[in-house]
């Protein structure tokens, strides 16, 4: 079993539109009975101290789950909003943040990311190429990065990561997946959320 880290926690990005969902919000989607951000929750609760989600709808049934959820200061960004919001209410020092629709998350990434990098954080690698937003960040020089990314419209999270000289950690055999069609949804197992507002 891991470790809590005191100095660690997790932030879930779920503040999408699902626009090529038809409006589904990928958070609640279930599979085996249990909904998708919980599911994530679950993953990696027992290796950090805080579990925060960013969302842009409903998030008091965040809180009667039991996680921190916040909204977008500054919607319509993208992930750097998302990112924006979590690290704005994060109190830890470290800040592990993933997709709400990673379809195969793996509870040993997140202590590969800690191993590989060196003070500046690390993003992950997988079979299909650059996961972004697997990645751990450290707070403070993110908060920083992303003031001055934001207030300059520089949106991609990737030259974020470069700015802040966050090392890429190759991932073989790993492939985190994502639900951006019917099809994934029905490849991977997931349903819609049988319960809105639950």
């Amino acid at each position: 079993m891991q470790c809590i880290r005191a100095d660690l926690s997790l932030g879930i990005l779920a503040g999408g539109r699902a626009s090529r969902l038809g409006g589904l919000d990928k958070a609640w989607l279930r599979r085996d009975g249990e909904a998708q951000v919980l599911r994530l929750a679950r993953v990696y609760r027992e290796q950090v101290v805080q579990v925060w989600v960013s969302a842009n709808r409903d998030l008091a049934r965040y809180r009667r789950h039991g996680l921190r959820a916040v909204s977008d200061s500054t919607p319509d960004l993208g992930p750097l909003g998302g990112l924006a919001a979590l690290a704005a209410a994060c109190t830890t020092p470290w800040l592990f943040t993933l997709p709400v629709d990673a379809v195969a998350p793996d509870g040993r990434v997140l202590s590969a990311l800690i191993d590989a990098q060196d003070g500046q954080g690390a993003y992950a690698v997988d079979d299909e190429g650059v996961q972004p937003l697997f990645a751990l960040w450290p707070v403070a020089a993110l908060r920083t990065a992303l003031a001055q990314a934001l207030a300059q419209r520089r949106l991609a999270v990737r030259e974020l990561q470069a700015g802040l000289g966050m090392a890429a950690l190759r991932l073989d055999g790993l492939r985190f997946g994502n639900l951006n069609s019917p099809e994934d949804l029905l490849a991977h197992g997931f349903v819609a959320d049988d319960a809105p507002g639950r």
